[in-house]
C-alpha cells in the first residue's frame, strides 16, 4: 500500500511540477522526442497530461518501435518516420541489452559486458536518429511548426540535436546519462573521491581503498564513454554543420527533470535547473479482478 501511495504522490508531483515548468505561453506547441523501451512509458502519462493542459503537443516516433508507435487513441499528435529495422531486430537489441544488467560477474567483466551492450545499442539508435535527421519531408515538418520547446529524453542525443537545429529551448526528462554526461554538461561538482562511480557499488561514505577503485573505474569512462557519443557529435555535424560535443549539446537545456527522488539517493549537489521529479518507472497495469 505504501509502494502504490508513493507511486501516485510522485505522478501527482511531476504533473503538477511539467503544468508549471513547461507554460511559456498560454497553449504552447511543444515537440516530443522521447526514447523507447521503459522511458517512453514513463513519459507518456506526462506528455498525455501536457495535451489535457492546453498545449499542442507533437511526439515524433520511428516506424519500429516496441511501446510508441500509438495502438489506441490518444489526445496529442503522433508523427511517424521510417526506419531501415524490423520490430524484432529491435526486441533482440533490447532484451540483449537488459541481459546484460543481470549477468553475475567481476566488476571488471561487468564493465567490458556492459560496454559492448551499450555499443549495440547506440548503434540501432543511432540508425534511428539518421532516419529522422535525414527525412526531408519531416525535418521540413519541424521548420515549418514552429514548435516553442522541444521535451525530451536525451539518453541518446537526437532532441539536443534537434533542439540545436531548431534553436529552440530544451526540457530533457531522464533517470540519468552514462558516465555521469549530466553532471558534466550542468558543470555540477562531480569528484570521484565523493561521488560513487557506476558499477562500484560504493556509497557516497568510501574507505580509502574504495575511493582509488572509484576514480579508476571514472578514467575509464573517458575511454568507454567516447565512442558512445562520438558517433552522435559526427551525426550533429553533418546536421548542425559545426563542430560540437555532447556536452555542448547537452549543456544548452533549460530544465532537467531528474527522474528519481533525493531521499533514495546519496547526497550530491546539483544545479537549480536540476529538479527531482521522483521516479515513475512503472507501467500502469489493469486493475486487479475483485474475485
Amino acid at each position: 500500500m505504501a509502494l502504490l501511495f508513493q507511486c501516485f504522490y510522485q505522478r501527482t508531483g511531476i504533473f503538477l511540477l511539467l503544468t508549471s515548468s513547461l507554460i511559456f505561453a498560454e497553449g504552447g506547441k511543444i515537440l516530443v522526442i522521447p526514447q523507447d523501451g521503459s522511458h517512453w512509458l514513463s513519459m507518456r502519462p506526462v506528455v498525455g497530461k501536457l495535451q489535457q493542459n492546453g498545449h499542442e503537443v507533437v511526439v515524433i516516433v520511428p516506424s519500429t518501435s516496441l511501446y510508441m508507435k500509438p495502438k489506441e487513441p490518444q489526445n496529442y499528435t503522433v508523427k511517424i518516420y521510417p526506419m531501415p529495422h524490423a520490430e524484432d531486430h529491435l526486441a533482440v537489441v533490447l532484451e540483449s541489452f537488459v541481459n546484460a544488467h543481470f549477468i553475475e560477474q567481476s566488476v571488471l567483466n561487468m564493465i567490458i559486458t556492459m560496454y559492448q551492450s551499450m555499443l549495440d545499442i547506440s548503434r540501432f539508435f543511432l540508425t534511428s536518429c539518421k532516419s529522422l535527421l535525414h527525412n526531408e519531408d519531416m525535418m521540413q515538418y519541424l521548420r515549418e511548426s514552429k514548435f516553442d520547446v522541444v521535451f525530451a529524453d536525451p539518453i541518446l542525443m537526437c532532441g539536443p540535436i534537434i533542439a540545436e537545429y531548431l534553436s529552440i529551448p530544451s526540457v530533457y526528462f531522464l533517470r540519468g546519462l552514462p558516465c555521469g554526461m549530466d553532471y558534466e554538461a550542468t558543470q555540477c561538482p562531480n569528484p570521484p573521491s565523493y561521488v560513487p562511480r557506476l558499477f562500484v557499488n560504493n556509497s557516497d561514505s568510501m574507505t580509502f581503498a574504495q575511493r582509488v577503485k572509484n576514480v579508476l573505474v571514472h578514467m575509464l569512462e573517458f575511454v568507454y564513454c567516447k565512442p558512445i557519443f562520438a558517433q552522435f557529435e559526427e551525426l550533429a555535424y553533418e546536421i548542425l554543420q559545426k563542430k560540437v560535443t555532447a556536452t555542448d549539446l547537452l549543456s544548452r537545456a533549460s530544465v532537467w527533470l531528474m527522474r528519481y527522488d533525493f531521499v533514495f539517493e546519496f547526497p550530491r549537489p546539483v544545479m537549480p535547473n536540476m529538479v527531482f521529479i521522483g521516479g515513475i518507472n512503472c507501467g500502469q497495469r489493469k486493475k486487479l479482478s475483485e474475485v
